[in-house]
């Protein structure tokens, strides 16, 4: 018996560099892209709709322009990923308990997840509120931040649909039921454009009809959503009402949610950071225009590996949930196959229109110029950031985000920052070092998830995941009790 599973253990040692037999390899590649296309779709689409306000700002002025994209940045740093990193929480819960087919579960573990956020927006909201104080006290110009104040503030409505749409999302998503996503992300982003023609050159809001758009476009997304859980005969099995037990396990839920917020936000924050150091550099309004252009560049691709992140950390916690650890390796070694054949295609591109894709953005020659150089150094990024996202989301599915959190803090803030400072500042590279800097941390964050996986016990995980869906609530499938729901 012993010397059998021995044998079993080195069979499986000397399978490692091959990801599996051909048939499952293809049905696995089939339901990553099957997912990960339209959620590629759907990041692409929520993404447009803070793009499609802001172009519509463009049109009143420079100083609007400012404002508003000075205000979206604050709203996205202090709130929008603080509630999507704690919402994917959800993608471990509600994936593993989908897996496990206790269908019922999932609807009370997107509850409690709402009913978290909604709390939390509170004080986001608050903040949000007081956007013109903070931007003076980091020193912004007073105007600038007066008018940026007030876009925030009709913005406030939006954080509570945002974070309510983030459950939503990951509430379908866990089901590998991704296609009403697409539908409803597709009908809001094409009304959003016709809400800002009428809210910002036509009612006389001027800038602020740009951000009751927001709001008004993240509610609707969030109704349309909901009445399609409702009603939908797909959802019937894990939508069984409004139930007080999603009040239970608050702090079971937040002992995930609250690693998995950080493990977002210390990330985006970074990124954040790297704009605002480059003001300190000489000739700050090249640098900043140019490492503007590089951050929304890199962020508009990124959607590709966030799309396929979804996809991975969907795959493995609903394998992981139903006891399949092999298919679970299985799923992480294609998706990594598909992140590594994405991030050299795009890589590519990015090289290939260095020198064109700055007129894009600015008719400045200094400015093309800069961008070009920095281009190569943006696909070197790229290809580790399509990595780590993927490897990140392997960790949502199976719990790990304590782990990343931690990966996360120490990349990013003992290597990436003080390497890119002293790149930029000590060494006078510029704009180049800070951006440098980021892939440093980027080298670190992806060595260590790699690490993390590949060391994994996946009957071990399986196993943890069997005992979290269990230990979760009492709510078993569709048995539940019907005394602690309330139907609507």
């Amino acid at each position: 018996m012993r010397e059998e599973r021995e044998r079993r253990d080195e069979d499986e040692e000397l399978s490692w560099p091959l990801i599996g037999d051909k048939s499952s390899v293809k049905e696995e590649v089939k339901k990553q892209l099957w997912l990960s296309g339209p959620l590629i779709a759907v990041s692409l689409l929520q993404f447009c709709l803070q793009v499609i306000s802001i172009m519509f700002v463009g049109h009143l002025g420079s100083l609007p322009l400012s404002a508003a994209s000075i205000a979206t940045s604050f709203a996205s740093v202090t709130g929008f990923s603080f509630l999507m990193g704690t919402a994917s929480a959800l993608d471990t819960l509600c994936g593993q308990s989908y897996g496990a087919k206790k269908y019922g579960m999932l609807g009370i573990q997107m509850q409690r997840a709402m009913f978290v956020l909604t709390l939390v927006s509170i004080p986001l909201s608050i903040i949000w509120a007081n956007t013109e104080h903070f931007l003076i006290f980091f020193g912004q110009n007073k105007s600038i931040a007066t008018l940026a104040g007030s876009y925030a503030r009709f913005m406030i409505p939006s954080i509570f649909a945002y974070g309510l749409l983030q459950c939503l999302n990951r509430f379908l998503q866990a089901q590998n039921n991704v296609f009403p996503l697409v539908f409803f992300s597709g009908v809001t982003t094409s009304l959003h454009v016709i809400l800002c023609w009428v809210l910002v050159l036509k009612s006389g809001l001027g800038f602020k009809g740009a951000a009751v758009a927001n709001s008004i476009s993240y509610w609707l997304n969030v109704i349309l959503l909901f009445c399609y859980v409702k009603f939908s005969p797909s959802c019937a099995l894990s939508w069984t009402g409004f139930s007080k037990e999603a009040l239970r396990d608050i702090l079971a839920f937040l002992r995930l949610a609250i690693p998995s917020a950080l493990m977002v936000c210390l990330e985006m924050w970074s990124f954040e950071l790297l704009v605002l150091l480059s003001g300190l550099l000489p000739n700050p309004v090249l640098e900043t225009s140019v490492l503007s252009i590089c951050l929304n560049t890199a962020g508009t691709v990124w959607m590709i590996p966030f799309g396929l992140s979804g996809a991975a950390s969907t795959r493995v916690s609903n394998e992981l949930g139903a006891g399949n650890p092999k298919v679970a390796k299985l799923a992480v070694r294609v998706v990594m196959c598909i992140a590594l054949a994405e991030s050299i295609v795009v890589g590519s591109v990015l090289i290939l229109i260095r020198n064109i894709w700055g007129m894009a953005y600015s008719s400045e020659p200094e400015v093309v110029s800069y961008v070009a150089s920095m281009m190569p150094i943006l696909a070197l990024a790229n290809f580790l950031d399509s990595l780590q996202c993927v490897l990140s989301g392997v960790a949502r599915g199976c719990g790990w985000q304590k782990i990343g959190a931690f990966i996360n803090l120490g990349a990013y803030y003992f290597i990436g920052v003080p390497s890119g400072l002293l790149l930029a500042f000590h060494f006078h590279v510029g704009g180049r070092g800070l951006w440098l800097g980021i892939i440093c941390a980027l080298t670190v964050q992806v060595f260590c998830l790699s690490l993390v996986t590949i060391f994994t016990n996946w009957d071990e995980e399986a196993n943890k995941a069997t005992n979290r869906v269990e230990s979760s609530s009492s709510v078993k499938d569709s048995a539940v009790d019907h005394s602690l729901i309330v139907v609507f």
